[in-house]
């Protein structure tokens, strides 16, 4: 299906990450390929290094980004390091990670990330990974499910969550997001603001990716591949990745590592969450090397 790309905050980022020309950069999450279009506009004869871990992601890209310039590579945020070595680069200029869901993953009705969608529950990035979301929520323990949606989900109800997916499963596999999403509806018995589900799906999709742990990952790996003066930048979308995000730049700024380019993480303007709602949540904070 075609899905509108929009990339988030795309003049804060090109401004962050100071792109140059004949600079080696790393767009570490890809996806399909809107900050990448716009670094290589201004990197002159250098080079780009695309990672994803989402093999359909990587095709939209690599029809999107023909350039000799660009070196696309399927991997995860762990893996950043042995990626970029794999090129025969030693050091970089930039590095750009934009956590979490794009809308190619939401709109695709099959991949299983929405709480709207008739289709089986997934969640996988990578498709060719075992976990699913279906298999956490028809195998794991009360006690795991409740922690997952505790920890990652910051579900206030998800002891609640917790019993009753364990009643409903009992009775019927949970096959589908919608039967999924009708259980913690039952649990809420009413809307907010939110959809109720909101966050058991955002908490699932995280265990499923175990996307915290490659964050952590992948932020240590870019100390050891970013040059004196390289800049990193990163994106993300809710407190727990943003925390994780500002003790690491602060960490290594008190060993004298970094130079913090964002005292406060830069949020999107007022027009560009008119425009691309999605973007609302997001913050971007960066940082240089020394």
């Amino acid at each position: 299906m075609k899905v509108i790309h929009l990339p988030v905050m795309l003049r804060e980022v090109i401004v962050l990450l100071k792109p140059e020309s004949g600079g080696i950069y790393v767009d570490a999450t890809v996806g399909l390929g809107g900050h990448s279009e716009e670094i290589l506009k201004h990197i002159g004869s250098g080079m780009l290094i695309g990672i994803d871990r989402d093999d359909e992601a990587l095709n939209m890209a690599r029809s999107r980004l023909a350039d000799n310039r660009v070196v696309l590579k399927k991997g995860i945020f762990s893996e950043v390091g042995r990626l970029v070595a794999e090129t025969g680069v030693t050091e970089v200029d930039g590095i750009l990670f934009d956590i979490g869901t794009s809308m190619f993953h939401l709109k695709t009705a099959e991949r299983g990330f929405s709480f709207l969608s008739e289709e089986p529950l997934d969640m996988r990035m990578d498709r060719s990974q075992d976990l699913t979301a279906a298999y956490i929520v028809n195998r794991y323990s009360e006690k795991d499910i409740d922690r997952i949606l505790w920890e990652y989900g910051e579900e206030r109800l998800s002891r609640k969550i917790a019993r009753a997916i364990v009643d409903c499963r009992a009775k019927k596999k949970i096959g589908t997001c919608a039967e999924l999403s009708d259980i913690v509806c039952s649990v809420y018995k009413g809307r907010g603001k939110l959809h109720p589900a909101t966050k058991t799906f955002q908490a699932l999709r995280i265990a499923v990716n175990d996307e915290m742990n490659e964050l952590k990952k992948g932020l240590d790996a870019s100390l050891g591949i970013l040059k004196s003066g390289g800049r990193l930048c990163v994106i993300s979308y809710h407190s727990l990745e943003d925390r994780i995000v500002k003790n690491f730049i602060r960490d290594n700024q008190k060993l004298g590592v970094f130079n913090v380019l964002t005292k406060k993480p830069l949020v999107p303007a007022y027009e560009e969450v008119r425009l691309n709602p999605s973007a609302r949540s997001a913050k971007l904070r960066g940082a240089e090397k020394k």
